[in-house]
């Protein structure tokens, strides 16, 4: 995995420790100067050209010829230089990332189900993140231009006039949760709005009717399924919804935070809130707590995409799963298809299942319509 933003100063790495690592490599390349696909030629008694092609995986080589430039290569640690292969194959083997931030666990796992599936397939990936304005997605995307096989985009503001410009159309996109319509990208979306139409009909089932929902950001394609689903389930138990029970956040942990404190000066008070994803949840507890209220007693607390720290919580969190690594996998497989494929491929547009996964953070069924709080 390649990260490209601001890695140049991570972890106060100093002036003097990037000169020793210079002069130690330039002691070690003294000592053990680079073998060339020369070398590995001679040694192994093949051509130059034999060398090419098992490296390059191409044209016949027997096995046996094979397994000796293989077994040569090993001896005297050659590798093939990255560009220069490049440029021979028109091939990089590596796939671009483009997400709206690398914070959280959310990202974490995405990128490790995209990293495993990557490298199942003998390919590295480079992620830009941290990108939420249009002119900075735009200048990604350019930074990428020939440094990358294929991409895959997750943004809330990406849009197609961005893409065409910006990226050649021979060059495979797989749009991850974008709010791009069209068939001329391969698109995987999450089933959002019916993730939160359960987790809001689990509510009301457990007698609660004034539920609150922090939002995620506006006009994140994520924030306004989920929000749109929220509104559709409340609707359909026949609940006008004031707009103070619907208070904005942006999928931070202090968004949920700031959203509880909001929601516990409300008079009569919500009984329950259901926060765009967990993140937001576990920051809204953490104010629960602190004010002294008791979860889910004195309020119950649904979250959405059921990161690994959910089961953790105390009272543990009831969310709606996403299979977040798979669906980092399932993004980089697709991409690798439409890779291999040459772009010239039937385009597909996956829907991503949802689970509701109860806990104890909504607590036990209660009999009747549950009332506000004096």
């Amino acid at each position: 995995m390649i990260l490209t933003d601001r890695l140049a100063n991570v972890n106060g790495y100093s002036s003097f420790a990037k000169e020793v690592s210079r002069n130690a490599q330039s002691f070690r390349t003294l000592l053990y100067p680079m073998a060339t696909i020369k070398d590995v030629a001679r040694e192994a008694n093949v051509s130059v050209a034999t060398v090419s092609r098992v490296f390059n995986e191409s044209g016949p080589v027997s096995e046996e010829a094979r397994q000796r430039v293989r077994e040569v290569a090993a001896r005297l640690c050659y590798a093939p230089h990255g560009v220069a292969r490049s440029l021979i194959t028109s091939k990089t083997s590596t796939v671009g990332v483009l997400l709206p931030d690398l914070y959280g666990e959310f990202f974490s796992e995405v990128l490790r189900g995209m990293d495993l599936a990557a490298q199942r397939g003998g390919y590295q990936i480079l992620v830009s993140s941290s990108h939420d304005s249009k002119h900075e997605i735009e200048s990604a995307l350019v930074a990428m231009r020939g440094r990358v096989d294929g991409l895959i985009a997750m943004s809330p503001h990406l849009d197609v006039p961005s893409i065409v410009a910006n990226v050649p159309n021979t060059v495979p996109i797989v749009l991850l949760n974008c709010a791009v319509s069209g068939e001329g990208y391969d698109v995987l979306t999450i089933e959002n709005r019916h993730g939160a139409q359960a987790m809001v009909r689990h509510l009301l089932r457990l007698g609660h009717r004034a539920i609150a929902m922090i939002t995620g950001g506006e006009g994140n394609y994520d924030a306004d399924e989920r929000l749109q689903g929220y509104r559709k389930a409340m609707r359909e138990a026949g609940i006008t919804v004031p707009n103070e029970w619907e208070i904005p956040g942006d999928f931070s942990e202090a968004a949920g935070y700031r959203a509880a404190g909001t929601l516990l000066a409300l008079s009569p008070r919500p009984t329950a809130v259901f926060a765009a994803n967990d993140s937001m949840a576990i920051g809204a507890m953490s104010a629960l707590r602190e004010a002294g209220l008791r979860v889910p007693d004195d309020m119950a607390v649904g979250g959405f995409d059921d990161i690994p720290l959910a089961r953790y919580m105390s009272p543990p969190l009831t969310s709606v799963h996403v299979a977040i690594a798979e669906l980092g996998a399932q993004a980089v497989q697709t991409l690798l298809h439409s890779v291999d494929k040459k772009n010239e491929h039937t385009r597909r547009h996956q829907r991503f299942p949802t689970t509701l996964v109860v806990r104890q953070s909504c607590g036990m069924e209660l009999h009747g319509e549950r009332p506000p709080p004096a």
